[in-house]
């Protein structure tokens, strides 16, 4: 049984990472974190861990073998680091850095210590139609994925409590950096691209920025590898007229076909969410994906056991965070 501990309660995050876990039967021995209010949430939630004095409390504890993480994106490359100095595995809520030298840390230290550093793409990993999605792709339902499309809006206020970190971009390294890995994370899987480069990028203030000066709520990006090209819209502009937080869609061309898929909600169409449209030689076809598996966290916690890269490679982990911050820094002003 791989035990390990949670670090850092600053997104609602770890409560993602912390339940795929403990669903494949990991045990949660540890936790630490700075929000008293999020802490007496989380004792609550999870009677089974005791609270750290510190992080090397944790760090320290041979027995742990994974430290999971939400702390503030500034913060969680440092966290990761110093976890697999200390000879443990690191999972980190995205984005997973905030600057391209602390990729390059990251880099080295896992080459060093041949430990992991995963980032939840949660948007393709712990999405049972995305999950289905990338089924029919591998078995060539579509043929050769030569385009991607993908849109990830999200509601600002209201959804969840946030922290003021949340509305600095210089926190969580701008809106490409935080949602639009996303995106990257699946043009790569579904195009099957080891590496890429941003063509072209957009971020922009358009509603906030009287309310919140540091923030950035538009951002796109075009991205493009030797056999796919792809295009990026994020935004925190989703309306509260709508029944979730945001219409997140994932368009896949391929040669022989495409499909469509509305994650969290068909709009004015059918109920609930996890919905897959096909489209191939042979005609149409709706396929309801809510019940479809979705085995990362058992590949996550075998790959622990076995040092294998099943659930997702470390060096895509690293080309696609690093691929968003690039269009970051690229990015023209709207």
């Amino acid at each position: 049984m791989i035990r390990f501990a949670a670090v850092g309660l600053s997104h609602t995050h770890i409560y993602n990472q912390v339940d795929m876990l403990l669903r494949e039967g990991a045990q949660l021995v540890w936790f630490w974190g700075r929000e008293p209010a999020r802490i007496a949430a989380f004792t609550e939630r999870y009677p089974q861990a005791v609270l750290a004095r510190d992080v090397q409390e944790i760090l320290d504890d041979p027995s742990i073998a994974l430290i999971v993480g939400a702390e503030t994106p500034v913060e969680r490359a440092p966290l990761g680091i110093r976890a697999m100095q200390h000879g443990k595995d690191y999972s980190t809520a995205k984005p997973g850095f905030t600057s391209l030298e602390q990729i390059a840390d990251a880099r080295r230290v896992c080459a060093e210590t041949g430990r992991r550093y995963f980032v939840l793409f949660g948007e393709r990993v712990e999405n049972a139609a995305t999950v289905r999605a990338g089924e029919l792709v591998y078995s060539g339902a579509i043929g050769r994925v030569v385009q991607t499309t993908g849109f990830g809006p999200h509601r600002l206020l209201g959804h969840i409590p946030r922290e003021p970190w949340a509305y600095d971009a210089s926190q969580h390294g701008g809106i490409l950096n935080d949602l639009a890995s996303h995106q990257i994370d699946q043009f790569l899987y579904f195009t099957g691209s080891t590496a890429a480069q941003i063509v072209s990028a957009h971020v922009g203030n358009v509603r906030f920025a009287q309310q919140f000066p540091a923030f950035q709520d538009y951002g796109d990006l075009t991205i493009q590898s030797e056999s796919a090209v792809g295009f990026v819209r994020v935004d925190w502009l989703t309306p509260d007229g709508l029944a979730t937080w945001g219409d997140v869609r994932l368009f896949l061309l391929g040669t022989d076909g495409y499909i469509e898929l509305r994650k969290n909600i068909d709009l004015a169409g059918r109920p609930g969410k996890d919905h897959l449209f096909l489209v191939d030689q042979k005609g149409t076809q709706y396929i309801d994906c809510s019940d479809t598996p979705t085995p990362y966290a058992a590949q996550m916690l075998a790959d622990l056991r076995d040092r294998t890269e099943i659930a997702i490679g470390q060096a895509h982990t690293f080309t696609a965070c690093e691929l968003a911050l690039t269009a970051q820094q690229m990015a023209k002003s709207l």
